[in-house]
């Protein structure tokens, strides 16, 4: 019998708890809150980071347990982590993102506590993701990500395209699959909005900036925007792939603007002035930022490789591409677009937020799941 959650202690466990996790840091937050209103203790777990202390604030009021790293920060060896999991006395425990040393942690937790262990990979079995740093993906196999993955209760998918990949990759045929939540709608959208494209999410190779960086740049050297429009990005990421984005910036128009993180009250303000959000990543699991925007009222110009082709079936979102020429040509689209059909579009944007992926609705999922796994494992000592 499913009797909810509350009173579990449910532990996230993911490498960073800070904006250098990017979208996965971003749903931990949300599935935080989502435990926390479903009566259940959410307590999370990450390796310690330049950003954690001064971004603890976004995860409150959960606790963050960050365990300082020893080595390589690619591996983030955290020998204090295993030890922090066994003290908290969780219920289940709830890995997010996989491929660093938190997959050991996670395994050696459930090996010894025989506790649920459920393992969301967000999008990170990709094949994009697992042909990037082959030998360091194959150390990471033999070295604990099997083991992981075999001592996994279940996994997460995000998509029925994520789940395929878990099996192909990990064997595993018994994904769950549940999108993640977004935010609450703004207010609807009544009028048009000022050609103001935005991008906002990490900064790293996957999200495909420098296509789009020169595709705005033709269009401005041929005069080809309207007056008033402006390109701006919004990220945060590794030291060595934001230094590797901004020299894409050298010969870049005044109209491209980048203003670094971007989080709380700011980031709200700019998604309410975004005519469009962009996002022309070549790799996503299923991305927050535009699921931000949806609620926000902001249509997307995406990829298909950001997993929700409910956005393209539904009018709220236009297909990009990939290349220096698709995106030129889905900037025209959306620049061009009549005031009448843009709001068509933010409509359809906030409608689909508030009804496919509406918080209430995937929290009652997760709360079913979580208490499914606790009953199972609790029949099981029985």
């Amino acid at each position: 019998m499913n009797e909810g959650i509350a009173g579990k202690r449910i532990g996230l466990l993911t490498a960073s708890a800070s904006r250098l996790g990017g979208g996965v840091s971003e749903a931990v937050i949300v599935q935080a809150e989502m435990i926390r209103a479903a009566g259940g203790e959410a307590v999370i777990f990450a390796l310690a980071d330049q950003h954690t202390a001064e971004d603890a604030a976004r995860f409150a009021p959960s606790s963050v347990v960050a365990c300082p790293v020893t080595g390589p920060p690619q591996v983030g060896y955290a020998p204090q982590l295993v030890d922090r999991l066994l003290q908290a006395d969780l219920d289940c425990l709830h890995l997010h993102g996989i491929w660093m040393y938190p997959s050991h942690a996670g395994a050696a937790w459930a090996r010894t506590t025989g506790r649920p262990y459920l393992i969301s990979p967000h999008g990170m079995l990709d094949p994009w993701i697992t042909a990037r740093g082959r030998w360091k993906k194959a150390l990471a196999r033999i070295g604990y990500e099997r083991r992981s993955w075999q001592a996994a209760t279940c996994f997460h998918a995000l998509t029925g395209r994520e789940a395929a990949d878990i099996r192909r990759e990990a064997g595993r045929s018994d994904s769950v699959i549940v999108p993640n939540a977004g935010p609450d709608c703004s207010p609807p959208v009544t009028g048009p909005r000022e050609p103001r494209l935005l991008f906002i999410s990490r900064i790293h190779p996957k999200k495909n900036l420098a296509p789009l960086v020169a595709a705005w740049s033709d269009l401005a050297a041929e005069g080809a925007l309207p007056d008033g429009a402006i390109l701006t990005i919004a990220g945060w990421g590794e030291q060595d792939h934001v230094a590797e984005f901004e020299a894409t910036l050298t010969n870049a128009p005044d109209s491209v603007r980048f203003i670094g993180p971007c989080f709380g009250s700011a980031k709200a303000e700019e998604l309410a002035r975004a005519r469009f959000l962009i996002l022309p990543s070549l790799s996503e699991g299923l991305p927050m930022t535009i699921l931000e925007a949806w609620a926000a009222g902001a249509p997307t110009l995406m990829t298909t490789e950001c997993n929700l082709p409910e956005g393209f079936a539904a009018g709220a979102a236009l297909d990009c591409g990939m290349t220096r020429e698709t995106i030129r040509a889905g900037l025209v689209q959306a620049l061009a677009m009549p005031a009448d059909q843009w709001l068509q579009m933010a409509q359809a944007a906030q409608k689909l937020a508030g009804d496919g992926f509406s918080a209430s609705a995937i929290a009652a999922r997760w709360a079913d799941i979580y208490a499914s796994l606790s009953s199972a494992q609790s029949d099981r000592a029985a």
